[in-house]
């Protein structure tokens, strides 16, 4: 039977509820402490580079920057799924998004010294870097116009040295990018541009190509950094302006971000689509299933994975 969100032990306050509408965003967070996380990390780094039981096998998969292979690894790590089930995270996702919750994909963001910062942008439908819709809202949610919540799990340090997340608060209501336009992939121009005096680029693509307004340009002076020791995590919109600085290589650690994506239930997710074609990679997705980390499910559209691909089953509040 399905836990009353209001009872939940994370579930928001309304006044932390009308706090996450209002800046589009929540947190610093605490899933768990930085020497577990630490500790964690250790061994699941090591057990991620086997890839034999990984969704995405094809080679094309393992091209780009920031590639298609970095997608959803809960799919075969015992730990990864269990990660994007846990009470700490889904109580809080399940106060905006109502008690139905699916998560409809997992990626790795790493940063290594050196490595530019990320563009400023929004995502709606994540067709800005495919072409194509990703998640489609059915339009009777009444909870948002679309995207996806976003919690972003650092599993190591993430500060202004090594290219913490930046955030602009209440900017989630309006688009300033329109996701039909087309990016082009180049490979060649990764660390090669500077914005507003900072290195940023979108491995590989520019995110100005589908701004609206040829002439916007980000108001740097709005940013937050958001600065997190390993274990925390931020939930976001999505929607709301987001990027990341550059990691000025003043330490040789990598900073490495985990984003668990939800969504209600009834959000259409790789509509009229079998592959992934983006980041100059293409995927099948024929083992590919959403997993419903709450709730239930009344819609019959869309892909639901229960098990990983080892048949560790996946949890639901």
């Amino acid at each position: 039977m399905t836990q009353d969100i209001g009872v939940r032990q994370f579930a928001f306050t309304p006044q932390t509820l009308a706090q996450f509408h209002r800046d589009g965003f929540y947190g610093p967070f605490k899933v768990y402490e930085p020497e577990e996380m630490r500790g964690i990390w250790r061994t699941e780094r090591l057990a991620l580079m086997d890839r034999s039981n990984a969704i995405y096998q094809e080679e094309a998969a393992q091209s780009g920057n920031t590639n298609i292979s970095n997608y959803d690894r809960h799919m075969d790590s015992d730990f990864l799924a269990d990660h994007i089930c846990r009470p700490e995270v889904v109580d809080r996702v399940t106060s905006v998004l109502g008690p139905d919750v699916l998560c409809w994909r997992t990626e790795f963001f790493p940063k290594y010294p050196g490595d530019e910062g990320t563009d400023w942008h929004q995502a709606d439908t994540f067709a800005n870097a495919s072409g194509s819709p990703q998640i489609v809202w059915a339009g009777d949610e009444a909870v948002h116009f679309g995207g996806t919540l976003t919690v972003w799990t650092a599993f190591t340090e993430a500060n202004l040295d090594t290219g913490c997340l930046q955030f602009m608060p209440g900017t989630h209501q309006t688009m300033m990018y329109d996701e039909t336009k087309k990016m082009h992939y180049d490979p060649d121009r990764i660390n090669k541009a500077d914005k507003a005096g900072i290195r940023r680029g979108f491995f590989g693509y520019d995110y100005r190509e589908l701004q609206i307004d040829e002439d916007f340009e980000p108001d740097e002076s709005l940013a937050v950094p958001m600065v997190m020791r390993p274990g925390e995590a931020i939930m976001f919109w999505s929607t709301l302006m987001h990027a990341s600085l550059p990691h000025n290589g003043r330490t040789d650690e990598m900073r490495l971000g985990f984003a668990a994506r939800y969504v209600p239930t009834s959000v259409h997710v790789y509509p009229d689509t079998e592959e992934i074609v983006e980041y100059g990679g293409r995927v099948s997705l024929d083992r590919f299933g959403s997993v419903l980390v709450s709730g239930t499910n009344a819609y019959d559209y869309n892909r639901i994975a229960t098990q990983t691909t080892t048949g560790h089953p996946f949890g639901r509040r």
